[in-house]
């Protein structure tokens, strides 16, 4: 299945959960409503004509501008964009699947977003998610042992968003 046939019936099935797409780029995506994620990811892997069995990898990108005069001039919305990188064995295709959240849950600032984790469909998604949360700050509802994987469990915050502070001082360890 490829091109638009693949993607008409993404839409048919699943509807407006699926937010948006580019099958013309490098690296073809669909973007899928955080309420889709689960049931997409169901269908991507378990759907002969697709068989996408692996999940290479998770990303997450910090759209966000820190700088006021800088913030003025972008396009977009501050938000984060989950990236998954998904590949078909049998069919040698890969596809990215994104989905959109906010920086912060109902708009609090420190309170984590939310999205189900895919854990359960590709187990290699434990380790990635785990390190979406401790790098980039996103809770996976569902995942069987999300904890810091990269930074000592009484670190705070997260690195990689980009309004992160380092602390000056870590147990006595000066940064600076």
């Amino acid at each position: 299945m490829r091109g638009t046939e693949f993607l008409e019936r993404l839409k048919e099935r699943f509807g407006e959960r699926i937010t948006g797409s580019n099958l013309e780029a490098l690296d073809p995506w669909i973007e899928v409503s955080p309420e889709g994620l689960l049931d997409v990811s169901r269908y991507l892997r378990d759907e002969p004509a697709l068989r996408f069995s692996m999940l290479n990898c998770i990303t997450a990108v910090d759209y966000f501008e820190p700088d006021a005069k800088k913030a003025a001039k972008v396009t977009w919305k501050p938000h984060l964009e989950l990236v998954y990188h998904l590949w078909s064995v049998p069919h040698r295709v890969s596809l990215v699947m994104k989905v959109m959240l906010p920086r912060w849950k109902n708009d609090s600032p420190g309170e984590l977003p939310e999205l189900p984790s895919v854990s359960r469909l590709w187990p290699t998604a434990d380790w990635h998610e785990r390190e979406v949360y401790d790098l980039s700050g996103i809770r996976f509802l569902g995942h069987p042992n999300l904890r810091r994987i990269l930074c000592p469990e009484d670190w705070v915050g997260h690195p990689l968003r980009k309004d992160y502070e380092m602390p000056l001082e870590y147990h006595g360890i000066r940064n600076r």
